[in-house]
Parts: structure tokens; sequence; C-alpha cells
């Protein structure tokens, strides 16, 4: 069984500028997705994603490959994961290059080990799923939520307002870290999000969407309080 690490990192970031190469507790937050990818030894190949010259530098200096650079069409603010996941495959199928599984890895995600990819790599090819998806629960149960309406504050599903807590059906949602999935799968539905789809529940320490400088510095702290947790 042939296996692909796919990392997204275009250089077009507008609210952190540079963001896929910017240092992060000490080394560019591309390098602990690279790190980790490697580090893991499952993969046929690990490849970066980019149309940026220098972010394939820094992807090269830290051990993955850039055996092609992204068309303007998926290095756009439009294009999303599911365009580039298409495009790389069919990038390697025209280069007689096939593989059964892949894992697509986001490059700000310094949460990342190898074990849990490993772990997310088994746990599907245990499974008949086509998607493998890391989730972390909602932190206050969604059944209590609130809206505005005309100025006030009201119960969105008010048949939940009396419910303990504990009774109400964990919700989850996507970490925005990793995908495993099975390529034929892929290109069937076209989209990561659909089709058959187990989930890999992680801590609430372990996850942090970076998408603005307090977003940064809340990681950093966290990744900080993780590493000492391991020490």
């Amino acid at each position: 069984m042939k296996m692909l690490a796919i990392i997204t990192a275009r250089g077009g970031s507008k609210r952190i500028p540079r963001k896929n190469i910017k240092e992060f507790c000490g080394k560019p937050i591309l390098a602990y997705s690279i790190e980790a990818a490697t580090g893991a030894g499952i993969f046929d190949t690990v490849m970066v994603s980019t149309e940026d010259e220098e972010i394939a530098e820094v992807a090269k200096q830290y051990g993955a490959e850039v055996p092609f650079y992204r068309s303007a069409a998926t290095a756009d603010d439009f294009a999303t994961t599911n365009d580039v996941i298409l495009e790389v495959l069919e990038e390697y199928e025209k280069r007689g290059m096939h593989f059964d599984m892949a894992c697509c890895i986001y490059p700000t995600a310094p949460f990342i080990t190898a074990e849990k990819i490993k772990s997310a790599v088994e746990k599907l090819m245990n499974s008949d799923a086509d998607t493998l998806i890391p989730v972390v629960r909602f932190s206050y149960p969604p059944q209590r939520a609130m809206i505005e309406v005309e100025g006030r504050l009201v119960f969105e599903y008010p048949q939940y307002l009396d419910s303990r807590s504990q009774d109400l059906t964990p919700h989850y949602h996507d970490v925005g870290q990793f995908y495993v999935f099975r390529t034929d799968a892929f290109r069937k539905n076209r989209k990561l999000m659909v089709g058959n789809i187990i989930p890999l529940e992680l801590s609430e320490k372990e996850v942090q969407d970076i998408d603005n400088q307090t977003d940064w510095e809340l990681a950093e702290i966290k990744y900080q309080l993780m590493r000492k947790g391991c020490s």
C-alpha cells in the first residue's frame, strides 16, 4: 500500500503575513508538520504543495519534497483544500505514481505528532471508512445556544432548557490539523467531508485555530504547556 503525506502551504496568508514559515517556538511553524509526517515513518512520500519559492526552500530544509509547484488556480484565496488535494493526486498520476492512502496536513498545526498520525492511519486502515477526521468536543453544549432576536436573547433550542449537560449528546468540530483518507474514495467524492467518516477525538489542550495574532500567542502557550507535560 502506497501512502502520501500532503502538506498544504501557500504563500498568500493575509491575516498573519508569511504565516506558514513564521517562527513558532524556535523554528518555522511549517517544520512541525513536516517533522511529524517524516517521523511517522509510514509515508512513501512527504510533499509540500506550495506556489512560493521561499516556502519550498524551508520545506526542503526540513526534509519534505516539493516535486512541483501549485497552479495559479489552487494558489488563490478561493481554492479549497479539496482543490489542492485533487491537483496533487492528479499530478502524481501523470508521473505514473498512484497512492492508495493519503494524509493531508495543514502547515500551521504544531500540535501534530508522529504518534498521532500513526494512530489515525492505523484506525482508518482497520475500518471500512473512507476518511478519518480529528475532532474535539464543543466545550459548551451547542444545545444550550442562545441567539439574539429583536434585541433580546432567546434559546435556539428551548426543548433543552432544563436538560442536564451530561444528558445532552456530545457535539464535535473539525480541529483543522490533518485528514487521513483513501484516495479512490476521495476521487469519487471529490470532498473530504462527505462519505463514510470516522473520528479521532483530541483534547482541547491539543487544539488551537491559528487565524490571527492572538490565536498564534495562545497556540505558543498551549504548545509550551504540552511540551512541559511531555518532559
